[in-house]
């Protein structure tokens, strides 16, 4: 692993039971520490799947993945340790409040007492929830509930920070205010991979970003190279021409 990488994945292949391809066809790449690495791709490209894998939900077919100096294969547990994950689905109970869900969350990775308490008070002022807090999340809009989901995943202040679609389907303003705080974490040293359908968000948001396809990297390197290279105008234009205009359903 190169010094400055906290992730590296070396030939990375997943083929699922029963099917006749891999999703994943032997990727490699590296995230460097401190980096917001986008991860880019169409519907059924791959790019859940290696998320998952990274995080530990499911193993590789093939490859290797190393993680902050660890194996993936032989030191999971101490990964999940300084990890966070923020799904895209949201994973939160709906019938407990705001606070109730936090709570559980924070003791799932150990955090108790004034400590958790101070954690769960902070983020919930921070992202707008302090007066929602004690409503159930069932009653929330999509904005709101997004960011609970995201509070869930960052409590334990985690090294590095798995983000799947941290935005999709949330008004303007809950986007911003999540995006304002993700840079304040990148910041403060929080590593972040991220996916996302936004490509113009993508563009400002991360320093490195990787295109993938059909299971295979077909390019990565800074938003402004990107364009640059492909002679785009954004990296929209840059992924639209890279991964074709038809429809993914």
């Amino acid at each position: 692993m190169a010094a400055d990488s906290i992730i590296t994945i070396d030939n990375l292949g997943k083929t699922f039971k029963g099917a006749t391809e891999p999703v994943v066809k032997g990727i490699s790449f590296s995230v460097a520490r401190n980096e917001i690495f986008g991860l880019l791709g169409p519907n059924g490209a791959g790019k859940t799947t290696t998320i998952s894998i990274l995080c530990g939900l499911f193993p590789p077919t093939s490859g290797r993945v190393t993680v902050n100096g660890l194996s993936l294969e032989h030191n999971l547990s101490e990964i999940k340790q300084i990890i966070g994950v923020v799904p895209q689905d949201i994973a939160l109970y709906p019938t407990l409040t705001a606070r109730e869900n936090l709570h559980f969350y924070g003791s799932m990775y150990g955090l108790s007492g004034k400590k958790l308490k101070d954690k769960i008070e902070l983020w919930l002022s921070n992202f707008g929830l302090t007066d929602a807090a004690n409503r159930r999340v069932s009653t929330y809009s999509g904005g709101m509930k997004r960011r609970v989901n995201l509070i869930a995943g960052i409590l334990h202040d985690p090294k590095i920070l798995f983000l799947d679609e941290p935005t999709v389907g949330v008004d303007v303003q809950s986007r911003n205010v999540i995006i304002e705080h993700l840079l304040q974490l990148n910041r403060l040293g929080t590593t972040i991979i991220y996916t996302s359908h936004h490509m113009e968000e993508a563009e400002h948001f991360c320093s490195q970003v990787a295109v993938i396809d059909h299971g295979t990297i077909i390019t990565k390197g800074s938003p402004a190279e990107l364009i640059k290279a492909n002679g785009a105008g954004n990296l929209e234009e840059v992924f639209l021409n890279l991964t074709n205009r038809k429809l993914r359903d």
